[in-house]
Parts: C-alpha cells; sequence; structure tokens
C-alpha cells in the first residue's frame, strides 16, 4: 500500500472540543495516510490543531458546508482510497487497514464502515447494564423514506459480527474506493453540495446502490462516535439544522426516487409527508422555508436526476428490496469473511 493510496478527509466548523483526540487517532492507524482538512470559518482553535499535527489545510473565509469541503479535499487528488471523517469520532488503529482491505477482498465493494459505538462529550466510550453501546453498523432506509443507524442505541452483544452488505455506511467514518467515488461524481461533486449538512451520506449511498457499487459492512474496523443529531432531539436542535434536514429529505428523493421504490413506499411515505407538514406548521415554522427551497431547486434536481437515469445499472425492483421497517442486511459470499 503506497504512501499517497490512501487520503483522509475532515471537514470542521468550530469542532476543538473533539478534534484532538480524533487526530491523534489518525496519527496512530497502521497505514500511512494524507490528510486533508478543510475549515469552515471556525472561530475557534480548530486551525491550530490541524497545524499541530500537520494536516493540509485549507482556511475558507465562509461556511460552504460539509458536502463543499469534502469535494475540496478530494478533487485533484491522487488516492486508491479515501475516508471521509467526522472531527466527532476516534478511530481504533487499525479502522483504516481493516477497512481497505474489506474494499480489496470483496468483489464490486465500493464503500465500507465498521462497527462505531457510542462516546460521550469527553471521549470516554458509553457502557449500559455491562455492555458496549452501539452508534451505527450501516444505514437503512425504511417506506415512510427515513434513513436510520442499524444498530443505534442498542447493546452490542455479538448481534452484528458479520461482513454484510448494507444499504449504505454512516458519514461519521465512510471509506471509499476511488472507482466508486469517480463512477457517481456529478460533475465536481461527489457528495452534493445543495444539501450543505445531512442526509448527503445517505444520498450518496441511494446513488452508488443505483450504479451497482456494495456497501459493505466490516464488524472488526472498530470506532467511538460521540453522536449529536438524533430525530428524538429534534426539539433542541438549531433551527438551521432541522431546516436542512427536512429540505434534503425531499431533495434525496427528487434524484433518486423511482417507480418500483415508490410503490414500495406507498402509502407510508406520503403519510410521512402530511405528518411533516402538519408538524411544522404548528411546531416548527423555522423549518417552513425548506419548501421553498425544495421548489427552487427543482428544475437542477430535476437535470441531475436525468443524469443518474441514464448511468444507473440497477433496476427499481432490485433497490426496492432494500427499503423495510426492520433493518436490512445480506450476508456475503463465502470467502468474503472477515479475516
Amino acid at each position: 500500500m503506497g504512501r499517497e493510496a490512501i487520503l483522509l478527509s475532515i471537514v470542521t466548523h468550530n469542532g476543538e472540543v473533539f478534534l484532538q483526540r480524533c487526530l491523534e487517532s489518525v496519527r496512530s492507524q497502521t497505514v500511512p495516510l494524507k490528510i486533508k482538512l478543510f475549515d469552515n470559518a471556525s472561530t475557534d482553535d480548530s486551525r491550530d490543531i490541524a497545524a499541530r499535527f500537520g494536516c493540509e489545510l485549507f482556511a475558507s473565509q465562509t461556511n460552504r458546508g460539509f458536502s463543499y469541503g469534502h469535494n475540496r479535499n478530494l478533487l485533484g487528488e491522487e488516492f486508491e482510497y479515501a475516508l471521509l471523517l467526522n472531527t466527532d469520532v476516534v478511530l481504533r488503529p487499525d479502522y483504516v487497514e481493516r477497512s481497505v482491505q474489506t474494499l480489496r477482498e470483496v468483489e464490486g465493494a465500493g464503500m465500507c464502515g465498521g462497527k462505531l459505538y457510542r462516546m460521550d462529550t469527553s471521549g470516554q466510550q458509553i457502557f449500559r447494564s455491562g455492555a458496549a453501546v452501539l452508534d451505527t453498523t450501516g444505514i437503512y432506509f425504511t417506506p415512510s423514506q427515513r434513513h436510520f443507524d442499524r444498530g443505534n442505541n442498542e447493546l452490542d452483544q455479538g448481534q452484528y459480527q458479520r461482513r454484510q452488505s448494507v444499504f449504505g455506511i454512516s458519514g461519521a467514518a465512510l471509506m471509499c474506493s476511488r472507482r466508486m467515488l469517480e463512477d457517481v461524481r456529478i460533475g465536481d461533486e461527489y457528495l452534493d453540495e445543495e444539501f450543505f449538512a445531512y442526509r448527503e451520506d445517505a444520498d450518496l449511498a441511494w446513488r452508488a446502490q443505483l450504479y451497482g457499487w456494495k456497501a459493505i459492512y466490516e464488524p472488526t474496523a472498530e470506532a467511538l462516535h460521540a453522536r449529536r443529531v438524533l430525530p428524538s432531539r429534534r426539539k433542541t436542535l438549531p433551527a438551521v439544522i432541522n431546516r436542512h434536514s427536512l429540505k434534503n429529505r425531499y431533495l434525496m428523493r427528487m434524484k433518486n426516487l423511482d417507480p418500483a421504490v415508490r410503490r414500495r413506499c406507498f402509502p407510508h411515505m406520503w403519510i410521512r409527508d402530511l405528518g411533516i407538514l402538519l408538524y411544522v406548521i404548528v411546531l416548527e415554522r423555522t423549518s417552513l422555508p425548506a419548501y421553498a427551497e425544495v421548489w427552487r431547486l427543482r428544475k437542477r434536481f430535476h437535470q441531475k436526476r436525468e443524469w443518474i437515469r441514464k448511468r444507473r445499472r440497477v433496476n427499481g425492483n432490485q433497490l426496492a428490496k432494500w427499503f423495510g421497517f426492520e433493518p436490512v442486511a445480506f450476508d456475503l459470499p463465502k470467502g468474503s469473511a472477515p479475516k
């Protein structure tokens, strides 16, 4: 594995509370990495911390968003694999090595993610009843068009010990092959920059599935994650987060939804939409501008939809199997088991 084979991309915005621990874990990896950090106009010490760890730093004077930052880090770089990493993640020393090994072993694999555990804001792993609390073992979608992290808030009792094919991988620690990224890229966007923040990982996963790439959950690659944005905390989140989350729900569908998945989601998706609209009108009016933003972007996203439609390799019936009220995952053929 060459010195420039793996690129690690981090996007920061006032992330100093986690950044040092994150970069310490990055520097402890068992394989060499090139680290690029895009800072979105932080007013804390994020840039100084990045400099101390020798990151290649781009300091933006304005907040350009999560997707723009990662795209800026990736474009024009030579790499075989790229790890998109949140600052609130602490990697076990072999996380990168095991993730890359998985991508190399599983035919058709384009993205990979490990077993992430919950940690608190002090960096301590969270246990409950003597067992580690899980954060994510992959992304799954429901027929109501919600996506969740498989295993989220469950106790780790060995129920996710098999390497499996899942719908997608959380953007908290997302390893991608260059071949997949270049294949699904639209213009200069690997991640959709209109999303600004939130749901961009689910959108990327959906596009990768349409193009026939596998997302692999690798249980031997472990990390800790201090998850702050959860549906149960919606009322306590800043209004801008909720607005982007709502907007991106519809933009993602505008790009990726096809008749077969629409049929699979009937009537659950529309019932959920109606419930969201009523909730916003009554209790969260700060999110009402999201609907105007979706309308404003409709033509641009119809163009992206057409781009994807012409290049997709997977039919709608194959894709529809991923949408279930219980997490959907598939075991891999023998010979693809973790070692």
